[in-house]
């Protein structure tokens, strides 16, 4: 069994996200194998708790000042957040919330237990958790563990998906039509890593651009996808101002694409590539507790760097290339004219690792240990 980076708090109660086959229950299991545990997955003790909520105080009112208690899939029953808070308040019992979105969490009313219970969230695999890590398996299958394991994992991401749309978006009465939902989550993965366009993805879905801003919205709210905001500051130059979005995994956004068997050299193997060093970053970042935000940065004259971390301490081009040129180093050179003092890198392919003017060339393996390291920022 790999082991995971995440370590859970041992001593407040947690929310812990994230989309789904991430690993949260195996994850759960190993570090806490002794607490109570209720999976709402189970119908017998999803109906159960559905019908009455106040079972799980009187399950609980004789356990022990620091019992731990885990309860998988909490968003299946919002209402169940008023007995933990009660349990939480009166009884010191600590609680693990384990759940794959945080849609009906935020809906206006519900209990969130008044800060007493720290969020925490589990991501697909990161490079540090596989021995062997490779990174053409990464590119072409993505990272979340059953998929990366698998040697063409096309017919689970086919299911996953299927899930996806029915258990996330069906059964929760998320949108009114599951067809152009759809329709624009194909949509959505067309426009991976670029910057988002309200109006032109409105008009190939067929629908209005609030209609498409409340569908990104249920993506970042089920964990399958995340904005990234430009880089705005200081500029001397005009930018562009546009988040760009991505899916949670390369290979989920491979699927939607019908994108297989990735080579490099290729132009959609250097998108992938490129999706996979962004969910590390996004990952590291939120592990470590890092305050450093990731955003990237483009003029309108097209020039541009893949990331930004913090407030331009780190700048970042992610090429697959196995010769790093010249031309590559455009966007860093450009970046530097406005931000002299920021640490500049370009990750590729090319196994000789260097400093060119200024600009360090990091091999992407190294590059990913020295993430882990605390090395880059």
């Amino acid at each position: 069994m790999n082991e995971r980076i995440l370590q859970i708090i041992n001593d407040e109660s947690v929310f812990l996200f994230g989309a789904r086959q991430t690993g949260k229950t195996t994850l759960l299991k190993k570090q806490f194998p002794n607490a109570i545990y209720f999976d709402l997955l189970q119908t017998d003790v999803l109906n159960r708790f559905r019908q009455r909520p106040a079972l799980l105080r009187e399950s609980l009112e004789q356990a022990n000042e620091g019992t731990l208690v885990i309860i998988d899939e909490i968003q299946q029953i919002p209402d169940l957040l008023n007995e933990i808070h009660w349990l939480i308040t009166n009884k010191q019992i600590r609680f693990i919330l384990c759940g794959s979105s945080a849609r009906k969490l935020k809906r206006q009313g519900v209990n969130t237990l008044g800060g007493r219970a720290v969020p925490q969230y589990l991501f697909p695999f990161v490079s540090c958790e596989i021995p062997d890590f490779n990174i053409d398996r990464a590119v072409n299958n993505g990272m979340i563990p059953r998929h990366y394991m698998k040697e063409s994992p096309t017919s689970l991401l086919k299911a996953y998906v299927g899930v996806y749309l029915r258990e996330e978006i069906q059964a929760e009465s998320l949108v009114r039509n599951l067809t152009g939902f759809s329709r624009f989550l194909e949509i959505a993965a067309m426009t991976d890593g670029e910057m988002v366009n309200y109006l032109n993805i409105a008009s190939d879905c067929g629908v209005s651009a609030n209609t498409v801003k409340e569908y990104f919205q249920i993506l970042e709210d089920t964990l399958v996808g995340y904005m990234i905001p430009a880089f705005t500051k200081k500029a001397k130059r005009k930018v562009v101002q546009s988040p760009r979005f991505y899916l949670f995994d390369v290979g989920v956004t491979n699927y939607l694409l019908g994108r297989t068997n990735l080579r490099r050299g290729t132009t959609d193997y250097g998108h992938a590539f490129e999706h996979v060093v962004i969910q590390e970053l996004v990952a590291y970042l939120n592990y470590t507790d890092n305050p450093n935000k990731l955003s990237y940065w483009r003029t309108y004259t097209q020039v541009e760097v893949d990331v930004i971390l913090g407030d331009a301490k780190v700048a970042i081009e992610i090429k697959s290339a196995e010769e790093v040129l010249p031309k590559h180093l455009k966007g860093l050179k450009s970046f530097a004219d406005e931000h002299p003092d920021c640490r500049r890198i370009i990750v590729s392919l090319d196994r000789f690792n260097r400093v060119v003017d200024g600009i360090e060339h990091i091999y992407v393996y190294d590059f990913f240990k020295k993430l882990w390291s605390h090395d880059i920022i």
